[in-house]
């Protein structure tokens, strides 16, 4: 078994309604020296190692777990014994 961990993230540029209100709310909590809070999703799972290609990933990214025209996303797998 192969895990795979996907993290998604707002293109640069892309604005980002909601981590500018937790910007805002950790700056009326007296963190001030927070500036440019962006927000994303972290996904994990696993797959059989014969179907943890490169290509098999990319295609899961592309095509479901982001939007490439306003997300970027980057992957990390790793081998495991058991799940």
């Amino acid at each position: 078994m192969i895990k795979v961990k996907v993290y998604v993230t707002l293109k640069e540029g892309v604005l980002d309604p909601q981590g500018k209100a937790i910007e805002q709310a950790l700056q009326a909590k007296n963190f001030q020296g927070v500036r440019d809070m962006r927000v994303g999703k972290y996904m994990e799972f696993y797959l059989n190692e014969d179907e943890a290609t490169d290509h098999q990933i990319q295609e899961m990214c592309e095509q479901l777990l982001a939007n490439p025209v306003i997300e970027d996303y980057r992957y990390e797998t790793e081998e495991v014994i058991s799940v």
